[in-house]
């Protein structure tokens, strides 16, 4: 029996826009950043493919641009950056469908275009999706039948085989498949295999589960009427991904989803006509991890790739095999790699990594010689796989697929620094290329807080989560005497809060500040502490409740102010915080909520140029303050901020113009104010939307109008006006004889 689905259509065509029109949005180049779970060959044309990642959209190769387009940043669904599962037309180069959906309480679509992802049909599911869930290597889940391309099949994670007939347009429930779903677990953040991987074959169709126990192979030879489950192969195991060749399936096992949590695995090969099973994992068997990634040649069946997942010692590999998985060639040790367009991948070691999580591996389908692989942090390809040294390099020109945390642009010296998840940070000089200089001594994994001395910007400080696998106490606080270019850490000795003592600096919860003139640094632990000799000695600030943070004034070397969220006020030090005193503030209300997420951007913002003045973007409205926090007006603003940053000032004005992450009438968008007084003009537009995954922001100081903003998924983008003022033109005159514009 057939579940029919009535399909919801929704038409996005890139490229039109409404609202934002006088702005030109672009990518900073990094490079590439995060984990791409897959890459898929169109077998329709040469040239031709597609990448899909885990929160950050799918992109598609521009052979003759040498670069990968996004495809989709005009669209404002936050969910479809997550990408499940994609299938390209085995016959017609201009179709391609996608399944999208970030996790399982998430919106889901199927995606089905015909003119390569530069526009998209969508339409909404039912069934709940993963594309950044546990699991998201496995696959290909969506697969197109090369005999009748009106003929797809899905399988989900949570809810069954799914079937449309009519290219995508329409969906429904495959009752005769034998493994209907185990449905959405209770756990928030629990998540299941599912039907792992679907592939037409010579008149077959095999589906893997990687559901316990219903695991295993089955097969159709019906066209999906019916299924039968193939005895045999590993039991203890889950089939992953798998791929056909000729008269044969190579499938790779794990006994777990991943991408992390998996201690082994297999390599199997099934002959689809006699049902015979070999084993032909690569040695060493029972070795640390499993396997995932996994390409079939398409031109010898006999020519297999596989990739090991979790192998974390000695670590993870590549295995060829030119005989059927009789005898195999490992990668890693013929390998060499030049990551000069992506020097972040060395990560402050002598020799960038291999890689890990390699879930993606993919053959060329019209050449051999080239083999490509996808790892947590880039793609890799080479186009000699038979050399003796493997030449590998980045294949990511266009690929922006990170989370940005926090932002900050300089008025002098770089124009921006960043802090990232997963990959520290970076001082940005040039924005098309990848950046030379990544934030180490030390590296930190995630990037949390960068701040600057209002009258002296080229003293920066930072804080940051431990480095993944750290050993043992390392430091999550630093500075910098240039701008951030190079790094000291700091430590900072026990605190005693309430009787108990401990190290607050090594877990990465709590920020770091500097005084506008660069001599004081406050570290907010709950009873903050500062030092006025680079870390050399600490103290603890007086007079200041307990868990209050300090923020410096902008201007004045030794002003400094706390707000108290409870009680709506303000501390006020005017001894470079070593004692606080509070004021009688009016204007703010009571009650407000303090930040709890470390990631988060600090609420309380001393205006740059302007000493006394302060802004408060709170749950309760926008505020400002003239006179050092004695006495705050509400603006009455017609959108909800989130967030907000200073950029240069507009022509004629002398106030700074404002930036904001913010909503109106549920519209969430980058918006800009010229008068600081809450009069905001959208600026992002229907181009630009980037599944409204904004998640932080900086105003440039040197050139009006310009704002970078952080995504959740992709990367950095710069925003400027697209007609610029004679005030811009001039900036840049200035610029580039080297002066500074501020």
């Amino acid at each position: 029996m057939l579940k029919r689905l009535v399909p919801t259509i929704l038409l996005f065509i890139a490229g039109t826009t409404a609202a934002g029109e006088n702005y030109h949005w672009r990518n900073i180049t990094v490079g590439a950043g995060g984990f791409a779970p897959n890459i898929v060959f169109s077998r329709a044309e040469e040239n031709l493919a597609y990448l899909r990642t885990d929160m950050g959209g799918a992109y598609r190769w521009e052979q003759s641009r040498q670069r990968w387009m996004p495809l989709q940043d005009g669209m404002a669904e936050s969910s479809y950056f997550g990408i499940e599962s994609i299938a390209a037309d085995p016959g017609d180069a201009d179709v391609v469908h996608m399944a999208a959906g970030m996790y399982k309480h998430y919106p889901a679509a199927m995606l089905r275009s015909f003119d390569r992802g530069r526009s998209w049909k969508v339409i909404r599911v039912p069934f709940a999706m993963g594309g950044n869930e546990d699991g998201r290597g496995l696959g290909e889940r969506l697969a197109i039948n090369p005999d009748n391309t009106d003929q797809l099949l899905f399988g989900s994670r949570f809810d069954g085989l799914w079937q449309s007939l009519d290219r995508g347009a329409s969906w429904r429930k495959l009752d005769s498949f034998p493994h209907a779903g185990l449905g959405q677990p209770q756990e928030r953040w629990s998540s299941r295999g599912g039907i792992s991987f679907v592939l037409f074959t010579h008149g077959n169709i095999f589906a893997g589960v990687a559901d316990r126990p219903a695991a295993g192979i089955y097969r159709s030879g019906d066209g999906g009427a019916s299924w039968k489950r193939i005895a045999g192969g590993p039991q203890a195991l889950l089939p992953v991904q798998a791929a056909a060749a000729g008269d044969r399936l190579y499938i790779t096992y794990s006994d777990d989803i991943g991408p992390n949590g998996i201690h082994g695995g297999a390599v199997y090969k099934l002959d689809t006509d006699s049902g015979q099973w070999s084993d032909i994992t690569p040695p060493p068997k029972g070795a640390e991890g499993g396997f995932m990634g996994l390409s079939a040649s398409g031109q010898n069946p006999d020519v297999v790739a596989v990739a090991t997942v979790d192998r974390w010692q000695p670590r993870d590999n590549i295995f060829v095999s030119r005989d059927g998985g009789e005898s195999w060639r490992e990668l890693a040790s013929r390998s060499e790699r030049d990551v000069s367009a992506t020097p972040y991948l060395y990560w402050g070691n002598d020799e960038p990594d291999f890689g890990w999580w390699i879930a993606g591996l993919a053959f060329d389908p019209f050449d051999d010689h080239t083999l490509v692989y996808t790892t947590g942090a880039t793609v890799y390809r080479t186009e000699k796989l038979a050399a003796r040294k493997l030449p590998w390099r980045p294949w990511v020109a266009g690929i922006e697929q990170t989370a940005v945390i926090t932002l900050t642009s300089l008025p002098q010296g770089p124009e921006l620094l960043s802090g990232f998840g997963d990959i520290s940070g970076f001082v940005h000089e040039d924005f098309d290329r990848s950046p030379r200089t990544m934030l180490t001594t030390p590296v930190f994994a995630n990037t949390n807080n960068i701040d600057y001395a209002g009258a002296a910007p080229e003293i920066v400080v930072r804080s940051g989560t431990p480095p993944h696998r750290a050993e043992g106490p390392v430091p999550t606080l630093a500075w910098s005497a240039d701008s951030g270019r190079h790094w000291q850490p700091l430590t900072v000795p026990p605190v005693s809060v309430n009787g108990k003592s401990r190290r607050y600096d090594l877990s990465g919860d709590d920020a770091i500040t500097v005084s506008a003139d660069g001599d004081t640094f406050v570290f907010m632990a709950p009873r903050p502490q500062r030092s006025v000799d680079r870390g050399r000695h600490w103290q603890a600030v007086k007079n200041l409740p307990v868990g209050l943070r300090p923020v410096a004034d902008r201007v004045d070397g030794e002003r400094f102010y706390a707000l108290d969220f409870a009680r709506g006020k303000i501390y006020a030090s005017d001894d470079a915080a070593r004692t606080f005193e509070p004021l009688n503030t009016q204007g703010l209300p009571a009650g407000m909520k303090a930040p709890k997420n470390r990631e988060q951007a600090w609420p309380l913002l001393a205006t740059p140029g302007r000493s006394g003045e302060l802004w408060l973007v709170s749950d309760k409205g926008l505020f400002r303050s003239t006179d050092g926090g004695r006495n705050f007006r509400q603006l009455q603003s017609d959108i909800a901020v989130e967030e907000m940053a200073f950029g240069k000032a507009a022509p004629g004005r002398d106030h700074p113009a404002l930036f904001a992450i913010g909503t109106r009438d549920g519209l969430r968008a980058i918006w800009r104010s010229d008068d600081a007084d809450g009069n905001w003009q959208r600026i992002n537009g229907a181009d630009s939307e980037y599944g409204r995954r904004y998640r932080t922001l900086a105003g440039d100081p040197r050139h009006f109008g310009r704002v970078y903003v952080g995504t959740d998924g992709r990367g950095i983008v710069m925003g400027e006006p697209s007609q610029p003022s004679t005030a811009s033109r001039q900036d840049k005159r200035t610029a580039a004889a080297g002066g500074s514009t501020q």
